[in-house]
This record gives structure tokens, sequence and C-alpha cells, in this order.
């Protein structure tokens, strides 16, 4: 067994007795002219060359200035585009991303030439290097792979590292430049909207004459609106896509409407303690309050005006007679000839030509205007607590038991109330926002003003088949802060009121907890009697009536601003707009990198103006000293020579190949045995072996 002697890469001890071959890797040609990638990068090996430094840095430092010049752009654009709508800055926005990408991809030119130039700095020093350095530093000038290995590799201890953060630090610029425009949205003024608001109420009514004298009537347009509260819990919302429809006519050519305050004739109903609204005067338009200390609990014989089969009425000079029948429960000035019982149930059977009564037969509700319906003569002054009022629309008191029958015969106290409905003053707050409307009132002014009754009476008919009935007076409610007078006139007024007569007064009762109750409406009429059925009877508990009252004012108001007395009120309306926030502090991170690499790339140039040469990331000093010494002269004249500059003379007559047993060729040069060459193993045993 014999062993094998190493091959060497450069073996010139065995004279060759003939001279070499030449080697043509292909036809030789030669064209006339380079292409133009050829020719700039003679250009550039000229420049590098160079005894003037900005020459040989000349395109580092024009690349960066690119990049500084986008920077600024960048900035004058966001200046510009700040605060403003979107649909007017995309363009500008657009070019921002283009910039923003121009901006880094003007960084990695000089970034990277400087790196590779701290390559031939690096091998260049008094001390050898690893060899592995020349390709770890290569790979570094190319991208954030090799940068990484480079900090490894030198532990951030030299000008190097900082050229290799910049180009980890540069995949991270798209990211900040990103965060720095923001698109949030805001409300602009965009047109007007209107909301209807009234001031006299002076409608469009019917008239209708009797024997050539004006008949009174109700007032039709308000009619049905009140006819819901009186029997069928009131209006409801009507839904409309995901709200509901507005109950006043309003008009927002946008989503959102705003209106300044201001002021409407309505109606308004409250209890004295609810303290919902904010109210400018102590004297508010309406009111209801608890009466249940006016009310005594006694056993008497008085008129069964309330009985449910009452089938007749007498009269006596115009005031109905009522049959007598004996009775127990709550009374209204109990101990007078005029007690009225309020809640109750009856003793004994009654029996009559004008109905009949069994015993036990209970009131459970009793609503009773304190104005008669007929002569339109005040009881009790017109109100019990509310004396305050002036023109009110409804002044009653409504009784109901708060068990039913078997409450009323236990003798349990009923809930008592006394409401007022009158005209009022509103002042409103309103907007509208996604088809929502939402009103505030803000305060309340009434009319207070103390007058004498304004009713007047007279039977005037020769045969009694008539009477005339008239309100004198017309609803005026001042309002010095707008020198303007609010309200409606007396016929309107008197229309209004009429329609109340339907339920004011009414009585509903029950002659046993299992039997339907009897709900006896127009209790005023003399010779007919109205009954509704009982399904839902919205003033009997559990039902607040506080808060009912309330509804019904609100709803009136509503009527009266839908009416066509309306006026309309103006105002702003906005739109949402998306429009360019800029976020400048993002902005820190793009010129930080701009600031470093300029720093670094200043540093290089000093570093590396005198020494070795300026070959930055080129690979041709790698390339000509892997050829033979006799073409290497050629190319590099003497070792003294700082550049490239006569290597590149004529590179148009040079084409060179990588042979798989000669190393580097050059077309028509012939075969040195000092070539060097590079060796391929193909099927061979490894040394030592036989």
């Amino acid at each position: 067994m014999s062993q094998s002697s190493p091959i060497h890469l450069f073996d010139h001890s065995h004279p060759r007795p003939f001279p070499p071959p030449s080697y043509n890797a292909e036809p030789h040609q030669t064209k006339s002219s380079l292409d133009i990638t050829q020719r700039l990068e003679r250009n550039l090996a000229h420049l590098n060359a160079s005894n003037n430094v900005y020459k040989r840095w000349s395109y580092e430092i024009i690349s960066w200035s690119i990049s500084a010049i986008c920077m600024a752009a960048i900035v004058g654009i966001l200046a510009y585009c700040s605060n403003k709508a979107l649909v007017l800055s995309s363009l500008h926005l657009t070019s921002i991303s283009v910039l923003s990408k121009l901006t880094s991809a003007a960084l990695i030119l000089p970034t990277s030439e400087a790196l590779g130039q701290l390559k031939w700095s690096w091998f260049n020093g008094k001390k050898s290097k690893e060899i592995w350095d020349f390709e770890i530093f290569d790979k570094a000038s190319r991208g954030p792979w090799g940068s990484i290995m480079l900090l490894l590799r030198t532990k951030g201890r030299s000008l190097a590292a900082l050229g290799a953060v910049l180009t980890v630090l540069l995949l991270a610029n798209d990211t900040f430049f990103q965060q720095v425009v923001d698109l949030p949205e805001r409300w602009v003024l965009q047109g007007k909207g209107s909301i209807a608001k009234v001031v006299r109420y002076d409608p469009d009514s019917l008239v209708e004459l009797r024997d050539q004298v004006r008949y009174l009537q109700q007032e039709q347009y308000v009619r049905p609106l009140l006819q819901q509260f009186f029997y069928n819990n009131g209006t409801q919302p009507v839904a409309m896509g995901s709200s509901t429809r507005p109950e006043v006519p309003v008009a927002c050519p946008t989503s959102n409407c705003t209106f300044p305050d201001f002021h409407t004739l309505g109606t308004f109903s409250r209890t004295k303690n609810n303290r919902t609204y904010h109210i400018a005067s102590r004297r508010v338009c309406s009111r209801c309050t608890d009466i249940s200390d006016i009310l005594e609990y006694d056993c008497k014989s008085r008129p069964l005006d309330w009985i449910g089969n009452l089938t007749l009425y007498e009269s006596k000079e115009g005031q109905p007679l009522y049959p007598n029948g004996t009775v127990c429960g709550y009374f209204v000035n109990s101990t007078s000839d005029s007690a009225t019982l309020m809640s109750g149930y009856t003793t004994t059977a009654m029996n009559s030509s004008q109905g009949s009564a069994p015993a036990g037969e209970a009131l459970l509700l009793r609503m009773m205007p304190l104005t008669t319906t007929f002569t339109r003569n005040l009881l009790w002054g017109g109100a019990l607590k509310f004396k305050d009022l002036r023109n009110p629309i409804l002044d009653a008191l409504i009784v109901a038991a708060e068990d039913g029958y078997s409450g009323v015969r236990r003798g349990e106290p009923p809930i008592a109330k006394e409401c007022a409905l009158t005209w009022c003053i509103k002042r409103i707050r309103s907007s509208y926002h996604y088809a929502t409307l939402e009103e505030e009132v803000v305060s309340v002014v009434s009319n207070s003003t103390p007058g004498q009754n304004p009713w007047w009476f007279d039977m005037s008919g020769s045969d009694d088949s008539y009477a005339m009935v008239g309100y004198f007076e017309d609803v005026n409610i001042d309002l010095p802060a707008e020198n303007q007078t609010y309200g409606t006139s007396n016929e309107t007024h008197n229309r209004i009121l009429n329609n109340f007569d339907d339920i004011f007064p009414s009585f509903m009762t029950a002659v046993s907890d299992t039997e339907k109750p009897n709900w006896r409406v127009k209790a005023w009429l003399y010779n007919h009697q109205y009954h509704r059925p009982v399904k839902q009877n919205p003033w009997i508990p559990p039902q607040n009536i506080t808060i009912y009252m309330e509804r019904m004012a609100t709803a009136l108001t509503n009527a009266l601003r839908s009416s066509s007395s309306s006026d309309m009120v103006e105002g702003p309306a906005y739109a949402i707009e998306t429009y360019v926030h800029v976020k400048w502090a993002w902005l820190t991170f793009p010129f930080l990198i701009l600031l470093l690499s300029l720093i670094f790339l200043v540093a290089t140039i000093r570093k590396t103006a005198t020494g070795l040469g300026i070959w930055k990331t080129s690979t041709m000093p790698t390339l000509l000293y892997g050829l033979p010494k006799d073409m290497q002269k050629d190319f590099t004249p003497s070792f003294t020579q700082t550049s490239a500059k006569s290597s590149l003379e004529e590179p148009k007559h040079v084409r060179i190949r990588l042979h798989p047993e000669k190393g580097w060729r050059v077309s028509g040069q012939p075969v040195s045995p000092r070539s060097p060459a590079v060796i391929f193993r193909s099927n061979q045993p490894p040394p030592g072996w036989i």
C-alpha cells in the first residue's frame, strides 16, 4: 500500500517540455462597443479610481441625498394634508407611499457599498483575519441575514457593525411610515336640517251650522290621537329601519342634525314632585297630584248616578235626577249634601223606572271633570289643588280601585289623583342622530294670570232643544324673551276640550269578581247610554296615571307641531368625513435611520480615504487575483496602484471562463504552468488510499 502525494492548488515543481496550449472557451468575438450595463460599470470603476474623494463616493452621496429629499417631500406632503378630508388627499397619500419606498430603497446603496468597502479594510489591517470573514462581510453587504452574522462576528465593536444594524433596521422602516397617517372620522357641516314648532294653533276646521247657528264640534285633527289614549293605551312608536319614526316633522339631509333651543306651543303634565325636567317656572302647565287626603269613608244614601244599567234620566230645570240607594265607600265632601261617591258599592238592591242595581255592585273607576259637561259650571271653583292654572284643557278627578272588585268590597282606599292638562310654552332641545329623534324639555312657561270664569251658558232654545255655550277668552301666553304671544283661539280651545267629554265623566262598575266590568262613557248624555267593552282600560291600576298623562300631553304637543299651523326651525346638519391625521412621532425612526446612515457613510469615507483602494462591493479584485500571473500583470501593473482603473481600460477585449480542471481561463491566452487550478474530484478515493 502506498500513500498518494498531496495535490497543490498551484503546481510549479515540474517543468513542462512544451509550451502549454492555449485554451479557448468559445470562439473569440469582439464587440465594437460595450452594452449599457458594462459602460455603467466601467464609469463606476473610473469614479472609484479618482483622486477626488467625493467622486469616489458620488453615487452613494447622490443616493443618500435622494433619500433625504424624499423624506423632506414626505414631511411637506404630510403638513399639507394634515386635518384635510381624505377625498382631497388620496392622491397625496399615494405619493407618500411611493416616496417612503424610495426613501428606504435609496438608503440600501450607500449602506451596502460602505459595508463592502469596509470588507477590504478589514483584511488590510496589521493582523491576518479568518478566511470566513470574507464570506461574512460579503453576505452582510447583500442582506439582513449576513448583517446579523456580521454583528455576531464583530460583537458590535467595529464600524461595520453599524452598517449591519442599519441593514437590519431598514426592514422596519416601512412599518413606521405606515403608522404615520391615521384616518379618523369627524362630523363636518353639510347643509341645514329643520324641525317643526308651533306658535299659534289655528287649524282649518269644518264649520257646521244648525238653524243658522254655529254648531259646537270636536276638534277633528287631534281626535284620533285622543281616542287612542282614551281607550287603547295611547299611541305606539312606529318602527322605521333600526329605530322608530319621528312623531314630528323633521328634515335632516344627513345622519346628524342639531337644532338650537326653541319654544313651541304645547301641553304638559307632571306631578308636583316629579323632577325629570328642569322647569323654569314654579307654576307649571299641568300636574297630577294625590288627593287621598280629601276622601272619607262613609255609608249613606246617595243618588246612584254611576250604576251600570241606568237606562233613563229624569231632569228638573236642566239638571239630571237619579234614583237613590244606600252605598258604602269613599266620598268627596262626605259631610255635605253634595257628597259624591268616588269608590264604593251598593249595600242594598235598587229598583226603579230609571234602572236597577243589585246589592254589592261596585264602582271601580270614576273619572269626574271639575267642570260640568253640559252647562260648564265650575265644581269647587274648577279645581281642588290647581287653582293657579289658567285656560286648562282638563281638570278632573280620577279615582280607581287598586285591587279591583275585591279591594272595593274590603273597603281598601283607592288610588285618587287630580290631573290637569293645560296650554303651555315648552322650550325644547332637539337632535336627530342616525334616524333617532331625541328631545328634552328644558323649561315650561304657562299662563297663571287670575281671571273670571271664561264660560257662559244660555238656554235660548224655545223648546229646550239646544243651549248656547261659549268660551269667550282666547288662549294667550306671553314670552317676554321673544316678544311673542303663543296660544290659540277660544273656538279652537273649546273644540279641543270637547273631545274629553267622551270619558269625562265616565264610570266602570262590576257586580262580581267573575263577570266583566261595565264601562259607561259619555255619561253626561241624558237620552242615550254609551258603554265600552273593557278589554284594556288604560285608566285603572296597574297603569301609572301620572306617566300616562305625561304621554298624552307629549303626544298632543307633537300633534300640534305636526299641523298646518307649524313653522320650521333650522339647524346645522353634519355628515361623517374621513380626514387625515398625522402622527408625527412615528417619523422619528425613519429620521433616525437617515441620520445614522449619513454618519455611517461619512465615517466609512474617512476611514477608507487612504489604503488599498476603493473596491466597495465589487468582486473584481477577487476575480483578477485568481487569474494567471502573466494576465494579472496586464490588469494590475503595480501593487501600489489604488484602483482598478488601468485594469478596465479595454474590458471589451477580455473574455473569461471557469474551467472545471484548470480554473479561470482567459480567452485567447495560453495555459501557463503557473496558472492556478481548481480541483474537482469525481469518483476518486480520498488521499492515503491505494
